[in-house]
């Protein structure tokens, strides 16, 4: 679909499902339509910079750049600059990368202009290799290997080891893939010959634009000294800028890395307040910014297609990623790298997720809190097409409100996780699942990971309440599911739920066409059980859901138009009068 029709039909949308909120007497947080992504403006010169540096193109390394007349080039001008300079970019495309700065500046587009920074070089020197193929030499190659902890007698068979290389090559735009062999070339793949040198295509070069990845990174704001200065421990400003094709990641922002548990004044501190802004950072082979730092801001970017991660949040409080578009993550859907669009790892801290529209990556999760996060906040986010819509693994406490997951395998999940809050947000053909398993600090593949948050019996607490989760007919899983491993039964006896109540389930299916709620554990008594109703819920007697309702066999329409992202609740629908996102509403 068209990237601004499908930015129309959202705002149509959560105008109409405000509407609808807004009209039962309750006004409720929801993703606002946007703008979501870069929003295009012009950047006047800033007047408080200390120092102003010009860049082009075609800038003259030995020019100064502080005249616009007599621009320097960007290699220049990053050696340069200080604490409180700024550097303006002339609009074209810079083929540049490997660039590192230690100190708290401003780097974005002169007024209006469009600057586009990329990884790659043009590849004209083509011959003809014969069978429809065509050769160069290339020797800026980036071979590379699993990580350390990935299964090989797992994943080979789906994920071949040439698809860990991180080279990229191009054809007019269009991003070519890769194969393992020479004699497997079409004109929709390549082949590199990493011992000779050699790129092969199987799409005549002649008149079109060939691209192949010739840089690892663009910018990496370092913590070491550089360009004979200490670093000042401020983060860059970096906006407007189009980033795209490296063959590692777009941006660095560098910092400590705690590899065992430890307290927020450890880390984060290296560098602060970075702000990421109206940036595209797109066709990086592996991700699109590795990001460290408290106070992180990123706001109206575009992260899309990439393999796996979009953003990789490193071990700092106080981040906010608010009005972002994160896309086609896992674009080769690599199996066994537990890809995700966001991934925030490594005991973050009060990390914002707020009024963020992430998609199209069926392969991958979409916002995923992993490892050892503390009190996450996820809200008015909308998410769709994912794995998992907001992951939330070993950590500890996060408040989900207002969001709308739609066609996630899991919109909403907690995997060994505590005191997850999930109030008003809409699932549609989107379970909830609340699970945990016997994983624990002692002896685990990862490590030290288990160690950084609840232990096996503190894996409880959550709260879910007045959610509404819808399935269509092409939907035959649970809506809710709370599962443990049976081995657990014995140590816990109770459901991880602190609350659970005044949800509605509407179902296009009958009762006993389709799993409905699983639970386990249930009592002491009751490992688990799968129920195919909320009476069939309630004769347990545990205390849950005892508000809640629930419509099966429904053969209308819960919504006006979901295809176009009309919300509005159906007047044939029963439980219209109750309001979107807040069913039902307690007295």
């Amino acid at each position: 679909m068209n990237w601004m029709k499908r930015m129309s039909q959202i705002k149509v949308f959560i105008r109409l499902l405000l509407f609808t909120v807004g009209t039962g007497g309750i006004l409720l947080g929801y993703p606002s339509g946007g703008p979501y992504g870069p929003v295009s403006q012009s950047y006047e010169v800033p007047q408080n910079a200390n120092a102003v540096y010009y860049v082009a193109p075609d800038g003259n390394e030995s020019a100064t750049g502080t005249r616009i007349g007599e621009p320097t080039t960007l290699e220049a001008a990053i050696s340069r600059v200080s604490t409180g300079d700024a550097i303006l970019l002339r609009g074209g495309t810079y083929r540049t990368g490997d660039l590192k700065f230690n100190q708290g500046i401003l780097i974005q587009p002169y007024l209006d202009e469009q600057v586009f920074i990329k990884g790659s070089e043009v590849a004209n020197n083509w011959s003809n290799a014969g069978k429809r193929l065509w050769k160069t030499s290339w020797w800026k190659l980036f071979p590379a290997e699993p990580e350390s902890w990935w299964r090989r007698e797992r994943h080979i068979k789906t994920t071949p080891l040439y698809w860990f290389n991180n080279d990229m090559v191009f054809v007019d735009g269009k991003l070519l893939r890769p194969v393992g062999r020479k004699g497997d070339v079409d004109e929709g793949t390549y082949y590199i010959d990493y011992d000779a040198g050699e790129v092969f295509i199987g799409i005549d070069p002649e008149g079109r634009l060939v691209e192949i990845t010739a840089q690892d990174n663009a910018l990496t704001r370092v913590v070491e000294p550089i360009h004979g200065k200490e670093s000042d421990r401020k983060g860059p400003v970096i906006r407007g800028i189009h980033f795209s094709q490296y063959a590692f990641r777009a941006i660095e922002i560098g910092g400590a890395d705690p590899e065992a548990p430890a307290h927020p004044s450890k880390f984060g501190k290296e560098v602060v307040g970075t702000v990421l802004e109206n940036l595209s950072m797109t066709y990086c082979s592996r991700v699109g910014a590795y990001l460290r730092g408290d106070g992180l801001v990123v706001r109206n970017c575009l992260v899309s297609d990439t393999e796996t991660e979009g953003l990789f949040i490193f071990a700092s409080s106080d981040v906010l990623l608010e009005r972002n578009v994160f896309r086609r993550n896992n674009v080769q859907n690599m199996q066994g790298y537990y890809p995700a669009a966001v991934k925030i790892f490594n005991q973050t801290y009060r990390t914002i997720c707020r009024d963020n529209h992430v998609y199209g990556s069926p392969n991958s999760s979409g916002i995923w809190y992993d490892v050892g996060n503390v009190d996450g906040i996820f809200v008015d986010n909308l998410i769709e097409d994912v794995t998992d819509g907001v992951f939330f693994e070993i950590s500890k406490g996060i408040t989900v409100t207002g969001n709308v997951f739609v066609n996630c395998e899991k919109g909403i999940r907690s995997l060994n996780g505590s005191d997850l809050v999930a109030r008003y947000n809409t699932l549609i053909n989107s379970m909830a699942a609340f699970e945990r398993t016997t994983r624990s600090a002692f002896g685990d593949h990862f490590g030290w990971h288990p160690a950084t948050g609840p232990d096996v019996d503190e894996r409880d607490g959550h709260v879910f309440e007045h959610n509404l989760l819808v399935a269509d007919k092409s939907y035959d899983r649970e809506l809710l599911y709370a599962h443990q491993m049976e081995e657990q039964c014995e140590q816990l006896t109770e459901p991880p739920f602190a609350a659970l109540d005044n949800n509605v389930y509407v179902r296009a299916r009958e009762i006993g066409q389709s799993p409905f709620i699983h639970l386990s554990p249930v009592r002491e008594d009751l490992c688990s059980a799968n129920l195919d109703s909320l009476a069939e819920f309630k004769t347990l007697n545990t205390g849950f859901e005892t508000n809640s309702r629930d419509w099966s066999g429904f053969k209308g329409s819960v919504f006006v138009d979901a295809a176009k992202y009309d919300f509005r609740l159906n007047p044939d629908f029963a439980g219209a009068d109750l309001g979107a996102g807040a069913c039902p509403v307690a007295d």
